[in-house]
């Protein structure tokens, strides 16, 4: 670990800020990525864990700059990179760092979509629950499918600090994209997250979020309330195709981010079907209540 870091004092609430470095927790450093942007805040964080064996999370971008940040702050030894998921904001620096430390990578594998990081590649794949122990601390790996089928959380069980990558983010809500993102699995990954001894949140865009069990309740809310507002909008119609309806259930966001909200419109028409509450045909939606 570089001498500088270990000066740094602890701030967790320390706004992310594009290519800045906090200290947010004893062991735990974030590096904003230069990758600003309406769907990523001030970038992608890139956390790194620990001082003897420093381990990477989420190494963002293959941006030069940003892993000589992310390499400064470590001391240039890595013992690991994991990625929570295999988007190209949050992976495709793994393998340079691989080729410059030695370190493994570790994830879960890549699903077959056009929205993956092509060079990912991880050396180990993680059980779900399984524990990852280092001298200083411990790190608990947890599924969380939903914002993509290979995502995972990580939870720092000593500080009770849950890095959560694309599954929560500070300030707004992430994208569902089917077929491997599941607005299903994503409900179901939530509330699998609030029985268990978390804290806060580290966010893999954005500030960390001291109250973590409150979040958890507010996005299963604002999701629920989406859905809500899906079944009003197609009851009306009785039949709808997505884009019939994203007008109405999307009135509150900027019509230049429709084009992604559509995909999360769609996994909720989606969940509608699994859940038995419309059927499908072709694009064609139909309330059956």
């Amino acid at each position: 670990m570089d001498a500088r870091s270990l000066d740094m004092p602890v701030d967790p609430p320390a706004p992310a800020v594009t290519g800045g470095i906090a200290r947010i927790a004893p062991l735990v450093w974030r590096i904003v990525a230069p990758n600003p942007s309406p769907l990523t805040g001030p970038g992608t964080n890139t956390y790194v864990v620990g001082s003897e064996r420093p381990v990477v999370i989420d190494p963002g971008m293959h941006d030069e700059a940003h892993l000589a940040r992310v390499l400064d702050v470590a001391g240039r030894t890595i013992e690991a990179v994991i990625c929570t998921h295999s988007h190209p904001d949050h992976s495709p620096g793994a393998a340079e760092l691989r080729a410059r430390t030695g370190a493994r990578v570790v994830g879960l594998p890549a699903p077959r979509d056009p929205y993956q990081d092509e060079t990912y590649v991880p050396d180990a794949t993680l059980a779900d629950d399984e524990l990852l122990r280092y001298p200083e601390f411990r790190l608990r790996a947890l599924r969380t499918p939903g914002h993509v089928s290979n995502h995972l959380c990580l939870l720092l069980e000593d500080e009770r600090l849950l890095f959560t990558g694309d599954h929560l983010m500070q300030g707004t809500t992430v994208v569902i994209i089917p077929p491997e993102g599941s607005m299903r699995d994503y409900l179901a990954s939530l509330r699998r997250l609030q029985p268990l001894p978390i804290d806060a949140l580290a966010p893999g865009h954005g500030t960390v979020i001291p109250d973590a069990q409150a979040e958890f309740a507010r996005v299963i809310a604002h999701r629920l309330g989406r859905e809500a507002k899906v079944i009003t909008a197609l009851a009306a119609r009785g039949r709808a195709t997505v884009d019939e309806l994203l007008p109405a259930v999307y009135d509150d966001v900027p019509v230049a981010l429709h084009g992604w909200a559509r995909h999360s419109l769609l996994a909720h028409a989606i969940k509608l079907v699994e859940d038995g509450r419309a059927s499908a045909s072709g694009e064609t939606y139909e309330w059956r209540g």
